[in-house]
């Protein structure tokens, strides 16, 4: 190999290992916790930031109240995305900063049932009404889209009279009852999850007058180590792209 030769060999190794030394330092490895209504939502989206930031983030989800205490408890993230009192709480504590928490998303609450069982129209009072003073079996959670149904009953007048037919269970357990029954089994609890649960259709939103979507923000934890990289993602969050992820699955 004649010396010019070698020269450019050497040129061009160093080039391709400066850019893959290049790409291994601008990649980032975030961790983000996030309320479990968004996850087939904040699933999609992370997706299309992957695709386009090369950045790796693990995801974790639970409750937003298990997310609080999980945090404080001592578990660390890069980015926490919670309803906006508990963000207020976890600010209180110093465990993420004090600085923009923005909108990402609003998740509303729906109902569901079994696959193989009718499927029932809920677009009206009337109609809603009907539907569930039909129902063998009625679950939902015991947090706060829970609450507010149980609130939703009450408007209706007819939370004395399935008060025998009610179960309350965590967020994630709240089809399992309805999947093992054989009667006219149905689930409230928030669009995303309804719709993404195998074995269980969304018959549709509640009305319009009873409905209560849940809001979710994003955080900055104040002790992450990838603080670029995690406020990055913040800002893709509120971007045109992942607003429309958002809104195509269920989290507009």
């Amino acid at each position: 190999m004649n010396a010019n030769l070698k020269h450019v060999c050497v040129k061009a190794f160093l080039a391709v290992a400066f850019c893959a030394c290049t790409a291994k330092v601008q990649a980032a490895d975030i961790k983000v916790m996030s309320d479990s209504p968004l996850e087939p939502a904040l699933t999609k989206v992370v997706d299309l930031y992957r695709q386009q930031s090369h950045n790796k983030v693990g995801l974790v989800f639970d409750p937003s109240p298990a997310v609080k205490k999980r945090i404080e408890d001592g578990e660390s993230a890069d980015v926490v995305i919670v309803q906006p009192d508990f963000a207020e709480a976890l600010t209180k504590s110093g465990k993420v900063s004090a600085g923009d928490r923005p909108i990402i998303g609003h998740v509303g609450v729906g109902l569901g049932n079994r696959k193989d069982s009718p499927a029932y129209d809920i677009s009206t009072v009337e109609k809603f009404k009907s539907t569930l003073l039909g129902a063998d079996l009625l679950v939902f959670n015991s947090v706060k889209s829970g609450e507010a149904f149980a609130g939703v009953l009450e408007r209706l007048g007819i939370a004395g009279t399935l008060k025998s037919k009610i179960v309350r269970t965590t967020p994630l357990g709240i089809f399992e009852p309805v999947l093992k029954g054989k009667g006219n089994d149905m689930a409230a609890g928030t669009i995303p999850l309804i719709a993404t649960t195998p074995g269980i259709k969304l018959l549709g939103p509640l009305p319009a007058q009873f409905q209560s979507s849940l809001t979710y923000t994003a955080v900055l934890m104040a002790k992450t180590s990838q603080r670029d990289a995690a406020e990055g993602f913040i800002k893709f969050l509120v971007s045109r792209e992942a607003k429309a992820a958002f809104a195509a699955n269920g989290a507009s």
